[in-house]
């Protein structure tokens, strides 16, 4: 670990960003150019003791998880996320179809998008990034660990993750899971995180097995969706995905057609979501 290095780098990095770069609002005029260090402590989940240490460069060797949380809260570009993991003491990941490293670009776009659900998928089905009103509309995925952040694995050892969606969708929503990890594993083989989800899936789930002998192989996301919110019920919504060049990240935004109920749920489910919040925050 190069303690001088990591922390010079991360004080650059910082300095160099604005706080519309990444999501947050403006404010107050600053003293200092760039992000306040308690603003990379709250985008990274870390603690901002923690954070200054590192940049003193009197920190203990951050963990790859925090690693990974850091690049992604400074929006750091592959290459300067590497340099991240090896002045830190750790491997490089390794790049392929399934890094969970979200593309800046998408990053870019997705911090953009405050009025509407939306949120950041790999293409196992984790979600990388989740705004405020995503995380009202489907729950916070941010909870989930293990096999579990796959939204496929979910699927199908969870009934609760059905729920979602109205009883006459869910068939056709089974076949879509499997046809979309189909697809993660042609692209990164057997002996990828794709291939261990399909073998445990099979270990669990009869249901996955029989779907997957019929080989469909597709990623389609619907343009159209009925989703059920526990209070508010079947608020319909269309679907517009953006992919990364290499098709392994979907930035999926959720939106309503203008003065339609489900414009006003959407309303109303912004107002729960940030009574939820507040009293997360309090608790």
């Amino acid at each position: 670990m190069d303690q001088p290095a990591l922390a010079a780098f991360l004080r650059t990095r910082r300095s160099g960003l604005r706080p519309e770069d990444v999501g947050l609002p403006a404010g107050p005029r600053r003293l200092v150019p760039g992000l306040r260090r308690e603003e990379v402590a709250a985008l990274a989940g870390m603690s901002t003791d923690y954070y200054v240490r590192m940049e003193q460069g009197r920190s203990p060797q951050p963990s790859e998880q925090m690693l990974a949380a850091l690049a992604r809260a400074i929006r750091l570009s592959n290459d300067e996320r590497d340099y991240l993991y090896r002045v830190a003491g750790h491997n490089v990941p390794a790049r392929t179809p399934q890094d969970t490293h979200v593309a800046p670009p998408l990053l870019r776009v997705f911090d953009r998008l405050e009025q509407t659900p939306a949120l950041i998928l790999s293409s196992l089905g984790e979600t990388l990034a989740q705004n405020r009103l995503g995380a009202a509309l489907l729950g916070d995925h941010s909870r989930h660990t293990g096999l579990a952040r796959s939204s496929v694995y979910r699927w199908f050892t969870d009934p609760a993750e059905r729920l979602i969606y109205p009883e006459a969708d869910r068939a056709r929503q089974s076949k879509a899971q499997a046809s979309s990890l189909r697809v993660a594993l042609g692209a990164a083989g057997p002996r990828s995180r794709a291939g261990t989800l399909v073998r445990e899936l099979h270990k669990v789930s009869p249901e996955f097995t029989e779907i997957w002998e019929l080989h469909e192989v597709a990623t389609r996301f619907e343009d159209h969706k009925t989703l059920i919110h526990p209070e508010l019920g079947a608020i319909e919504l269309d679907c517009q995905v953006l992919f990364t060049e290499d098709q392994g990240q979907a930035l999926l935004i959720l939106t309503a057609a203008p003065r339609s109920e489900a414009a006003q749920k959407l309303e109303l489910l912004a107002v729960l979501g940030q009574q939820q919040f507040t009293s997360a925050t309090a608790d």
